[in-house]
């Protein structure tokens, strides 16, 4: 596990150097889902092929990892420049913002990378065993998750993209039962990639790697930071909180 973390560092300080050159913090989202599978990918190396559960783990964090990298890829694309946090952040900062993006952006999601990583880290060094009820829930629960997120990261793309939304608030489909049905859908897919995990490994301590995703998504990283932004810029917005579930899909208010 020690090897994992030096590879996350490693790994994020290689993205720090192409951020420099860039002049663009933005770049470290896109690696995030792909730092997973060079750690799986990694910890696969050490310990030999997998058995058919630990298959159907990669192929999952795969999936999930290249769809939201090509996701963020083309949401940077079409931005055209910094995300709006690491620009605040570089404006603060000034000329000293070079060396303190590494400490407290690559680094730390290095560190966070590593420690959500864990249950992939114990899988993939355990001993073969049989499959049993848990990870049928745990697949279910993953890609249940995974297809969620994917389709309300679409339809907020595709709602983004008509001018005729400008200033308007999403809150149909998906969005009309969450207003951050793409962070619960990536909630549930680590939980449900847990399962398999643990399934495997029977390493419940590795319980802190979704209970820290979980926190970041409901507490730092995305739905507080969101909301801010968008009561902010939306004064519909007030009204959607009122009538829509915050995280878990629920049947809008009337």
């Amino acid at each position: 596990m020690v090897f994992a973390l030096l590879l996350a560092l490693s790994a994020l300080t290689l993205i720090w150097f192409a951020s420099l050159a860039l002049q663009d913090v933005s770049i470290v989202d896109v690696f995030w889902g792909l730092g997973f599978v060079l750690i799986s990918a990694a910890a696969i190396w050490r310990h030999g092929p997998p058995d058919k559960r630990g298959a159907l783990i990669f192929a999952i964090i795969t999936l999930w990892a290249v769809r939201l990298a090509l996701h963020l890829f083309l949401r940077w694309r079409r931005l055209g420049h910094e995300d709006r946090r690491y620009a605040a952040m570089r404006r603060k900062a000034g000329p000293r913002f070079a060396i303190l993006s590494l400490f407290t952006v690559f680094w730390l999601q290095a560190v966070i990378l590593w420690v959500v990583s864990l249950p992939l880290q114990a899988a993939f060094a355990a001993a073969p065993s049989h499959s049993g009820s848990l990870d049928f829930a745990g697949a279910a629960i993953a890609v249940a998750g995974f297809l969620i997120e994917a389709i309300a990261d679409n339809q907020l793309t595709r709602f983004g993209l008509d001018p005729q939304n400008q200033g308007r608030v999403l809150d149909t489909g998906l969005w009309a039962w969450s207003r951050h049905p793409n962070y619960f859908g990536d909630t549930a897919m680590w939980w449900g990639v847990f399962l398999l995990c643990v399934s495997a490994s029977h390493a419940w301590w590795t319980v802190i790697g979704p209970i820290v995703m979980t926190y970041f998504l409901l507490n730092v990283s995305g739905v507080p930071m969101l909301e801010r932004k968008m009561a902010d810029r939306r004064p519909e917005y007030a009204e959607y909180i009122r009538r829509t579930s915050s995280f878990v899909p629920w049947p809008p208010k009337r």
